[in-house]
């Protein structure tokens, strides 16, 4: 097998792959502030990266920051740090996120949990370079390149009042959009492959090829969680298979199945034609209805639009296989 050379970090082939690659490229020359947009799993920090480390502040840190996981009373805090005394805790002074990041780039993922005060502080900084620790009066300036990125669409929560227009539009001065896997064509198979390496690497196993039915569905199925959802599956195949190659039949991502043939129900060599085909037909509806509903983010009455359906029957096909569409709702 042999490994697919890297690119910035990135492993694939597809056009709508390298269409991206030749933007990220074009961006990363430019010291402006960016946003990467994308579903959840599809290398939204890898970009960012790419992005620092192919442009001018390469030399300088790359801070990253999950803006979701940071509690409200803290975010100020976390970015622009605070003096002594700022609060009962604050025995000594300390410097913030933006201070860390000097001469570099400042990544904010989830930037769309920032709170309202937590956005107008933002935008401040944006605007002139200038803030203040918490309980200073000291106005420091950084210089920073500010990179976010979020998975949900901004312009829709600026149209509810969720986020701020103006915010929106210091942080968009440059877009790069992320694809989700399911449209980037043969890239799931270069990916899977890619990761097998690394995962017979890291365990010291032999490198183990993809069954033919393993690649159809590598190339068939939805991927909600997309690239993380991919490489977490495929190391969990690798790391359980006893056979020569890795074959998933079960495309549930909690399956207990394991590679070996005679440890799977309805192994190819043991059934009909009939219970061949049959089989066949369940996974081709499974992986379009979780395509469907990947594609509309649980939505079922478009998803039965989409599929030409009528709503109710779509329901009964999902009700047979088993999927809720909850768990392709976008947050």
């Amino acid at each position: 097998m042999n490994e697919l050379p890297a690119v910035n970090g990135f492993i694939g082939e597809s056009a709508a792959f390298r269409a991206m690659l030749a933007i990220l490229a074009r961006i990363a020359r430019y010291d402006t502030t960016v946003l990467i947009t994308g579903e959840t799993g599809s290398g939204k920090e890898m970009a960012a990266r790419a992005i620092h480390y192919q442009g001018q502040r390469q030399d300088r840190p790359f801070i990253p920051v999950n803006c979701g996981a940071l509690p409200d009373h803290l975010v100020e805090n976390e970015l622009f740090g605070h003096a002594r005394g700022a609060y009962t805790d604050a025995r000594e002074s300390q410097i913030g996120l933006i201070a860390q990041a000097e001469g570099g780039t400042l990544f904010l993922d989830e930037v769309d949990a920032l709170t309202a005060k937590a956005q107008v502080s933002l935008l401040r900084f944006l605007q002139d370079g200038q803030y203040r620790r918490l309980g200073s009066s000291r106005t420091e300036k950084a210089d920073v390149r500010i990179v976010a990125a979020c998975n949900s669409d901004l312009l829709e929560s600026v149209g509810q009042g969720q986020f701020r227009a103006d915010l929106y539009y210091r942080l968009a001065a440059m877009d790069l959009h992320v694809p989700p896997l399911r449209r980037r064509e043969h890239d799931p198979v270069l990916l899977a492959r890619h990761f097998i390496a690394e995962a017979a690497h890291q365990y010291q196993r032999t490198v183990q090829e993809l069954h033919p039915d393993t690649v159809h569905w590598l190339l068939t199925y939805a991927w909600p969680g997309n690239v993380r959802e991919l490489q977490n599956r495929i190391q969990r195949e690798f790391l359980l298979c006893d056979g020569p190659d890795i074959l998933v039949r079960d495309l549930a991502p909690d399956s207990d199945r394991r590679c070996q043939p005679d440890r799977r129900l309805g192994c190819p060599t043991t059934l009909n034609f009939n219970e061949a085909k049959q089989q066949v037909l369940n996974a081709f509806e499974r992986s379009q209805l979780q395509r469907l509903l990947a594609e509309t983010g649980g939505n079922v009455s478009s998803a039965a639009r989409l599929a030409g359906k009528e709503r109710r029957a779509l329901g009964k096909l999902l009700k047979k296989h088993g999927i809720e569409p909850d768990h392709f709702r976008r947050s």
